[in-house]
């Protein structure tokens, strides 16, 4: 068992103090957004009330003191990842924009008509509209991994569809829909055989489990704060220094140039150079924070825990009759996605929230994945630091009540 002390760690959560139609809430949609503690919002607020001022861009006292609080999250985020250089940490909006920032710069670079982007079918729309976007402005295609029906990816399939076309892979560490933990480490060492490049959605694993981009060896990887007890608008792009040395950028405006003349302009190099206009500068803060907050309760003791609530919560969800869960990979995130036999998600959703559960529903961004799974619609929970065993026994309560409601006694 865990030797956390989770009502410690709960109490560092104002909005779990929050009641949702007059019942305690019960937060099981961590892996749409976490929560975020005290001490992230403590310091965004006292960012704006004593040390604000813009970055890199003046000598005033404060401009450097803001500068200073954003550059040492970039240090922080580089040893959190183990980047090699702090010049590979790139501050984005999030996950999505990063993904954009990939597809745009590196597709202009190396995109030529019929050249091969090979992504997985579970792949939230993020890692898909943006390779589309770009499919149409150089010719290239994209090429489907398929998985299979407990969302696990076969690396021989991964090989064989590798071609002399193709030029990255792009896919989920964790899958949102499914859970399924992809082995990132092997796709990436096969990949780099054939000289293709990898990006990591690294979205639903950054504040879960440890990563090392370096022993991962992966070329990009993509996360989002509001997913790691950060603040919203904030993202990173992890990207090697040879690879953003060499792609063009993203974005103009001010702070990513060196010298601007009218007929041409000279850029910044990495990581300004990806950074146009005035940075976020207080969610960059926040977030680095908030991975101070992560390690200082451990990745691994984080993982354990809710390696613990995903197996109990498995087991007691499979006790609910008609309930049929959604991927059952060996190695799994702290997701879980299920259908119930005659219940529309999306009245199990409603119905759970006005006894104060939150939990996911819709089709969770991912429409191909569910098409993959013969379904239209999802409910999903999943977990967060802060979550208990005994939420889980509140919850299994609350929706056998709300089944009685939503379906006849022997509709199942």
């Amino acid at each position: 068992m865990s030797n956390l002390d989770i009502a410690y760690l709960r109490s560092n959560f104002p909005m779990l103090n929050k009641r949702m139609h007059g019942r305690p809430l019960i937060y099981f949609d961590s892996a749409a957004t976490t929560h975020k503690p005290k001490c992230v919002i403590d310091e965004m607020n006292n960012f704006y009330r004593n040390s604000y001022a813009t970055v890199h861009r003046a000598v005033y006292e404060l401009a450097a003191e803001a500068t200073s609080l954003y550059e040492t999250s970039r240090q922080k985020i580089q040893k959190f990842i183990n980047a090699a250089h702090f010049e590979e940490v790139i501050f984005t909006k999030g996950t999505t924009e990063s993904i954009n920032l990939v597809a745009s710069s590196f597709g202009r670079s190396f995109f030529n008509q019929g050249d091969e982007i090979l992504i997985c079918e579970t792949e939230h729309h993020s890692n898909i509209v943006p390779w589309q976007l770009i499919c149409a402005q150089t010719g290239a295609v994209i090429k489907v991994i398929p998985c299979n029906m407990d969302g696990e990816v076969d690396l021989d399939i991964i090989s064989k569809m590798i071609s002399d076309k193709s030029r990255i892979i792009a896919i989920a560490h964790i899958a949102n829909t499914t859970g399924t933990v992809h082995p990132i480490k092997e796709i990436t060492a096969l990949a780099h055989e054939y000289g293709v490049k990898v990006l990591v959605d690294a979205a639903q694993s950054i504040s879960h489990i440890k990563i090392d981009v370096q022993d991962l060896d992966v070329d990009f990887l993509a996360f989002s704060g509001h997913k790691a007890y950060g603040p919203t608008g904030i993202g990173i792009l992890y990207g090697k220094k040879a690879l953003l040395e060499v792609i063009p950028p993203y974005q103009g405006g001010g702070d990513m140039v060196d010298k601007v003349e009218f007929i041409s302009t000279t850029y910044q190099k990495p990581p300004l150079k990806f950074e146009a206009g005035t940075p976020l500068i207080q969610q960059a803060i926040g977030l680095g924070n908030a991975i101070d907050f992560i390690e200082s309760i451990g990745l691994d003791n984080i993982a354990a825990w809710e390696n613990q609530l995903l197996s109990y919560a498995t087991s007691r969800m499979k006790e609910v009759k008609g309930l049929k869960i959604i991927g059952n990979a060996k190695e799994k995130g702290a997701i879980v996605s299920f259908i119930i036999e005659g219940v529309h998600p999306l009245d199990l959703g409603t119905m759970l929230s006005l006894k104060g559960v939150a939990i996911r529903t819709g089709h969770l961004c991912a429409q191909p994945a569910l098409k993959k799974f013969s379904v239209t619609s999802l409910a999903r929970v999943s977990f967060g630091i802060y979550n208990t065993m005994e939420e889980i026994d509140n919850f299994i309560e609350l929706l056998e009540e709300v089944l009685l409601l939503l379906r006849p006694p022997m509709s199942y």
